[in-house]
C-alpha cells in the first residue's frame, strides 16, 4: 500500500536528521540502563531490542545494563518473601539474593535473545564472569541518626570495574548484556543497583551517553512539568530541595556522576514511548531529560 505525501516526507525528514548523528557517534559507546515498561510489555521490548541492533548497525557500540525489580518483586510476593527498600535500595539477605540471581539470569538470557532474533550479536554477562565487577558490602549512612551506617545485607557497592572483558567483545562486534551482579574478596555475589552499575561502566567505558530508560517522561520539576536539559548544578539545587527523592535517587545520582567523570551526557527517558533510545540518540529534540557537565554545552540540533 503506498503512502501518502505527507507520511513521506515525515519519515525522509527523520531519517535525514538521523544522518548527523550517526556520524557523529560511529564507534562511541552507549551504555543503555534498560528497565521498566520496556522490559514487560512485548512490543516495547521487541522494539527495543530492534533499537539496539540498529545502533550496532550503524557504527556504534551499545552496552546494556538491565534491572529487574519489578520481577524479582513478584516473585518474591508469590514466594512469600517480603520486600524492603532503604533509600532506595532493596534490603537483600541470603533467601532474597537467591531470587536476585534466578529472576537477573533469566531475564538476562531474555533480553540476550530477543537481540539476537533482531539479528545482532548478543552476550550474557553478570560482573562475576571473568570477576570484571568487582564490589564490597554497602552500607547506607542513616538519615535519622548522624553518623550510623545501616547495614541491608548483600548489596554491594562497585570497587571498581575491568574493561577488558568489555573492549574484547566490542573488538567482535558482540553486544554486552549485563546483570548487575557483582563480585566480593571472596567471591561473594552481591546485588547492585542496576542504575549505579550502568553508571559506573559509562565512565570506566569513557562512554558518549549514558541513557536511563524508565517509567516516567524524564526530570520533573515540582509542578509536574518536564525538564529537557539540565546541568549538574541545577540537579544538586533539585536533590536539596527535594524535587527529587525515593527511587529516583540512585537514578539521578548515577547520571550525575557520569557527567562529572567524563561521560559526555546522561539522558532519563521514557521507555513507555515507542523506539524512544532511537529517539533519543539520533534526533534533534530527544524523548527526556538530559544531564551535562556545568561547562559543557546544551542539546543543540545537528544540521
Amino acid at each position: 500500500m503506498p503512502i501518502d505525501a505527507v507520511t513521506a516526507a515525515v519519515k525522509a525528514q527523520i531519517l535525514a536528521e538521523a544522518l548527523p548523528y550517526i556520524q557523529r557517534f560511529h564507534d562511541r559507546t552507549i551504555v543503555v540502563k534498560y528497565g521498566g515498561n520496556a522490559m514487560t510489555e512485548a512490543h516495547l521490548k521487541g522494539g527495543f531490542a530492534r533499537d539496539v541492533v540498529m545502533l550496532k548497525l550503524v557504527g556504534m557500540n551499545p552496552v546494556i545494563v538491565h534491572g529487574g525489580g519489578p520481577q524479582i518483586g513478584d516473585l518474591l510476593t508469590r514466594m512469600g518473601i517480603p520486600s524492603e527498600f532503604r533509600q532506595g535500595m532493596r534490603v537483600t539477605d541470603e533467601k532474597v539474593m537467591n531470587v536476585v540471581e534466578m529472576v537477573l539470569g533469566e531475564l538476562n538470557q531474555e533480553i540476550v535473545g530477543l537481540i539476537n532474533q533482531q539479528g545482532g550479536k548478543a552476550v550474557g554477562l553478570t560482573g562475576q564472569d571473568g570477576a570484571f565487577i568487582r564490589a564490597k558490602k554497602l552500607l547506607l549512612k542513616s538519615e535519622t541518626e548522624p553518623g550510623q551506617l545501616i547495614d541491608i545485607g548483600l548489596v554491594g557497592e562497585i570497587e571498581r570495574i575491568d574493561p577488558e572483558l568489555i573492549a574484547l567483545l566490542d573488538s567482535r562486534d558482540f553486544i554486552p548484556v549485563i546483570a548487575p551482579i557483582g563480585v566480593g574478596a571472596e567471591g561473594e555475589a552481591y546485588n547492585i543497583n542496576a542504575d549505579l552499575v550502568a553508571g559506573k561502566l559509562a565512565e570506566t567505558l569513557r562512554a558518549e551517553k549514558l541513557v536511563l530508560m524508565t517509567n516516567t517522561v524524564g526530570v520533573l520539576d515540582q509542578g509536574g512539568r518536564l525538564l529537557t536539559g539540565l546541568t549538574a548544578s541545577e540537579i544538586d539545587r533539585l536533590f536539596a530541595d527535594g524535587t527529587i527523592h525515593g527511587g529516583m535517587l540512585p537514578k539521578i545520582g548515577s547520571a550525575l556522576e557520569a557527567v562529572r567523570n567524563g561521560v559526555k551526557s546522561s539522558h532519563i527517558i521514557d521507555g513507555r514511548v515507542d523506539h524512544a533510545l532511537l529517539l533519543e540518540v539520533l534526533t534533534n529534540q530527544g524523548v527526556g531529560t538530559m544531564i551535562r557537565a556545568d561547562d559543557a554545552p546544551a542539546r543543540v540540533a545537528v544540521a
